[in-house]
C-alpha cells in the first residue's frame, strides 16, 4: 500500500501511522487461511515478473509485429523463444530464428542462460529473426554472388560457409570488404546521365543455404572427395560433378566462377574508381570487416553487397587440380588491381600483363577449348606409388640432404652505385660474392680472401627489380634496414641469367633463406620466364594479326597507359608480347599472370594512413606478409622495415586506440591509425603470423581458436 507523506507531516513529526494488518485483512475471524496464502504467492509473482516486448521479423509478412510476453529474470533465452514460438502459433521450422538484442548488438545465442545473467530487462528491444538472411557477394571477378549467409556466426566462420558453397579452398586467406564511397562514386555519376536503369546480372545460389553443417558441398576439406578439375582448362573434371549436387554451383554456375569473365570496355574502365595516391590506395583498406565479430554485430543488413576479396597475401597449395575457381578469381583480383592502379608497374610490365589477358580473354571464349575429361587421368595414390618407385630405385630425387651439408655460393663481377646527393648515377665494378644471406664485394677478384670493401646482410631488405629487358638493363635496388632507415644500394648485372640468379639469392636472403634451400631454382626459373616473356620479338610480323584482334587493346591496359598511345600502336604492342605467351594452356597462363603479379615491388603490400608515436606528421604504414614497412606519405619512399621473425610481443591499447610492438635488440614502435580502425591493423598483423603457421600435414583443417586468439584483441 502506498501512503503519501506531505512535507508538513515530516517536519511536524506527525507522520502517519501504516494501517494495521485487520484493518488491510478485516479481524481474524473474518480471514481465512488459504485465501491469505493466495494473496501472497500471487503478490510474489508480480514483483518477480515482467513485460517483455520482443519484435518477429517473420520472412511470410511485410511488416515486423510486437509481441508481449510475461517473463521473470530467472527464465532462460530457450524458455522466452518457446513462449514466442506458442505464442505466435504459426506451425513451420524456427530452428533457425534466435533474438538479436537491439540497444547491445548482440545475439542471445546462449540460450540456456537467463535472462538476468544477460542482463536483460523491461526496456531491452530484441528481435526474433532468422540467423541466415540474404547477402549480395562482388567477386573479384566483378561477378555478384547472392546467397544466404550466417549472420549471427563470426565473420572468419561466415567466409569459411561461404567459400565452401563456391567451391574455393583455402577460405582464411579471403574475408569481406565494405566497400567505401569512392567505390561507387563515379559508377552513380554516369548513372544519373542515363535514362535506362541498370539490371545487374546477378547469380542467384538462394536454394542452397550456407548453413554450417549442412551438406553445401561435401567433403572439400577432403582431397579423396574434393570436385576436380582439368589442370589444362579448368573445366569440371565430369567424373566428380556429382559431388556438386547438393551445392548450389551446378556444372553452369562452375563455369561461371572458373571462367574468365569478358573484358570490360575502356569507358566502364574509365567510370572506375581508381585510387591516385598511397592516401587513396589507404582508403580503400578501411572497410574489411571484423573477423571475430558477426555481420550483424558490424551493421550490415540484409541483402546488402559486400565485397569478397583476397585479404592475406599468401597463397598456400595452389593446385589446379582442385583450384580452378579460387585460381580464376585470384587472377582476376591481380587483374583489375593492375587495371585499376591499385599496384604500380612499368609500360613493360603492363604489356606482359596485357598479352596475358587477351591470351586468357581468347582461350575462355573460343570455342575450340577441347574437354580433356575423357583422357586417361593418373591416379593420385598410383602417382604417389610412381614417384616413391623412382626414389627407392635411385633415380633423380631431391637433393635435400647435399644442400644441408653444401650451402652454395655466386661469385662474379657485377656493378655497384650508392645514391648521394648532388653525384650523377655513376657505377663502379667490384667482384661480388654470394654466401649464406649476405653479399660481400671486393675491389677485384684476386682480393677474395681478404678483407671486403663492404658486406651487406640481406636478411629483412627489400628487393626491387630495375629492369628494362628492351634497354638490356638488369638492376637490382636494396633497400636494407638500418638503425635509422633505410641504405639504398644499387646492383647491376650484364645478363639474364646472370640478374636471375642473384636476383632469386636476394630475395631467399631477405626471407632469411639460403640457395641451399629447395624454393630456389625455381625462384631462378620463374625470373628468366617473366624476363622472356618481356622480350620484344622485333623481326616477327605481327601486322597480319592487327585484324584478328577483336578486342578494343584498350581493355586490356589501365586508362593512364591507354591514353599514351594510339589504339593500333598499342595493339601492335600487345600483339608482339603475345608471341610469347600463344603457346600457354589457360590454367598455366593465369599462373604466369599471378607469378607476374607477385614479381611486382608493391605486391602484398595494404596501406593504411598512420601518425607514429612522437611524429608531428602523418605517414603510410605498408603491411606485408613478413613485415612492416614505414613510408613517407608525400614521396612513398620507404623510411625503415620491421619484420615480423623480429617481432617479440604486440597489443593495443583500447583506450587511447595506439598499437604498440616490440622487437629484438630494443626496438619499439607505436602509432595510432588513422585510415581505419586500429582493430584492422592488429588483425593483420595477427593474421599473416597465424598464415605462416599453416603446413600441407595440417590436412587443411585450422585452428580457428589460434586465429582469433592472435587477432581478436581484448577490448
Amino acid at each position: 500500500m502506498c501512503v503519501k507523506r506531505t512535507k508538513q507531516a515530516w517536519r511536524g513529526g506527525n507522520c502517519p501511522r501504516s494501517p494495521t494488518l485487520p484493518a488491510l485483512f478485516g479481524s481474524r475471524s473474518d480471514r481465512k487461511t488459504p485465501a491469505f496464502a493466495t494473496m501472497l504467492s500471487s503478490s510474489d509473482f508480480a514483483s518477480a515478473s515482467w513485460e517483455l516486448v520482443v519484435r518477429v521479423d517473420h520472412p511470410n509478412e511485410e511488416e515486423q509485429k510486437d509481441i508481449t510476453l510475461r517473463v521473470s529474470g530467472d527464465l532462460h533465452v530457450g524458455g522466452v523463444m518457446l513462449k514466442l514460438v506458442e505464442q505466435i502459433n504459426i506451425s513451420q521450422d524456427w530452428s533457425d530464428f534466435a533474438l538479436w538484442w537491439e540497444q547491445k548488438r548482440c545475439w542471445l545465442l546462449k540460450t540456456h542462460w537467463t535472462l538476468d545473467k544477460y542482463g536483460v530487462q523491461a526496456d531491452a528491444k530484441l528481435l526474433f529473426t532468422p540467423q541466415h538472411k540474404m547477402l549480395r557477394l562482388r567477386l573479384p571477378n566483378v561477378k555478384t554472388v547472392r546467397l544466404r549467409v550466417s549472420f549471427s556466426a563470426v565473420v572468419f566462420k561466415a567466409v569459411s560457409d561461404i567459400c565452401r558453397a563456391l567451391n574455393i579452398r583455402r577460405s582464411e586467406e579471403l574475408s569481406l570488404l565494405k566497400p567505401s564511397s569512392d567505390y561507387f562514386k563515379k559508377k552513380k555519376k554516369k548513372d544519373k546521365n542515363n535514362k535506362e536503369p541498370i539490371i545487374e546480372d546477378i547469380l542467384n545460389l538462394e536454394c542452397s543455404p550456407t548453413i554450417s553443417g549442412s551438406p553445401v558441398s561435401p567433403g572439400l576439406y577432403s582431397k579423396t572427395m574434393t570436385p576436380t578439375y582439368d589442370p589444362v582448362n579448368g573445366t569440371p573434371a565430369s567424373s566428380t560433378m556429382t559431388w556438386f549436387s547438393d551445392s548450389p554451383l551446378t556444372e553452369q554456375n562452375c563455369s561461371i566462377l572458373a571462367f574468365s569473365q569478358p573484358p570490360q570496355s575502356p569507358e566502364a574502365l574509365a567510370d572506375m574508381y581508381q585510387p591516385r595516391s598511397l592516401v587513396d590506395k589507404a582508403k580503400l583498406n578501411a572497410g574489411w570487416l571484423d573477423s571475430s565479430r558477426s555481420l550483424m554485430e558490424q551493421g550490415i543488413q540484409e541483402d546488402e553487397q559486400l565485397l569478397l576479396r583476397f585479404k592475406y597475401y599468401t597463397f598456400f597449395d595452389l593446385n589446379p587440380k582442385y583450384d580452378a575457381v579460387r585460381i580464376n578469381q585470384l587472377y582476376e583480383q591481380a587483374r583489375w588491381a593492375i587495371l585499376l592502379e591499385e599496384i604500380d608497374c612499368t609500360e613493360e610490365e603492363m604489356l606482359i600483363f596485357a598479352a596475358l589477358q587477351y591470351h586468357i580473354s581468347k582461350l575462355s571464349l573460343s570455342a575450340e577449348i577441347q574437354d580433356f575429361t575423357n583422357e586417361s587421368e593418373v591416379d593420385e595414390v598410383e602417382a604417389a606409388l610412381s614417384n616413391l618407385e623412382v626414389t627407392l630405385e635411385g633415380g633423380k630425387v631431391d637433393s635435400a640432404l647435399e644442400d644441408i651439408t653444401d650451402i652454395p655460393k655466386l661469385a662474379d663481377n657485377l656493378k655497384l652505385f650508392r645514391p648521394k646527393k648532388l653525384v650523377l648515377k655513376a657505377f663502379k665494378q667490384y667482384w661480388f660474392v654470394f654466401k649464406d644471406t649476405s653479399i660481400a664485394y671486393f675491389k677485384n677478384k684476386e682480393l677474395e680472401q681478404g678483407e671486403p670493401v663492404e658486406k651487406l646482410n640481406l636478411r629483412g631488405c627489400e628487393v626491387v627489380p630495375d629492369v628494362n629487358v628492351a634497354g638490356r638493363k638488369f638492376g637490382i635496388k636494396l633497400l636494407i634496414p638500418v638503425a635509422d632507415g633505410m641504405n639504398e644500394v644499387y646492383l647491376r648485372c650484364d645478363h639474364e641469367n646472370q640478374y636471375a640468379q642473384w636476383m632469386a639469392a636476394c630475395i631467399l636472403a631477405s626471407k632469411g633463406k639460403t640457395m641451399a634451400d629447395s624454393s630456389y631454382q625455381p625462384e631462378v626459373l620463374n625470373i628468366l620466364s617473366f624476363l622472356r616473356m618481356k622480350n620484344r620479338n622485333l623481326a616477327s610480323p605481327v601486322a597480319s594479326n592487327l585484324e584478328n584482334m577483336d578486342v578494343n587493346p584498350e581493355c586490356f591496359v589501365s586508362p593512364r597507359c591507354a591514353k599514351k598511345h594510339k589504339s593500333k600502336q598499342l595493339a601492335a604492342r600487345i600483339l608482339e608480347a603475345h608471341q610469347n605467351v600463344a603457346q600457354m594452356p589457360l590454367v598455366e597462363a593465369k599462373l604466369r599472370f599471378i607469378q607476374a603479379w607477385q614479381s611486382l615491388p608493391e605486391f602484398g603490400l595494404t596501406y593504411y594512413l598512420v601518425r607514429f608515436k612522437g611524429s608531428k606528421k602523418d605517414d603510410i604504414l605498408g603491411v606485408s606478409y613478413n613485415r612492416l614497412i614505414k613510408i613517407d606519405a608525400a614521396t612513398g619512399i620507404p623510411i625503415t622495415t620491421w619484420r615480423f621473425t623480429n617481432m617479440k610481443q604486440w597489443n593495443v591499447n583500447w583506450e587511447i586506440r595506439q598499437v604498440a610492438i616490440e622487437f629484438d635488440q630494443n626496438v619499439s614502435i607505436a602509432f595510432t591509425c588513422l585510415s581505419a580502425d586500429c582493430k584492422i591493423v592488429h588483425e593483420y598483423i595477427g593474421g599473416y603470423i597465424f598464415l605462416s603457421t599453416r603446413s600441407k600435414d595440417q590436412n587443411e583443417t585450422l585452428d580457428e581458436d589460434l586465429f582469433h586468439k592472435l587477432t581478436g584483441g581484448q577490448e
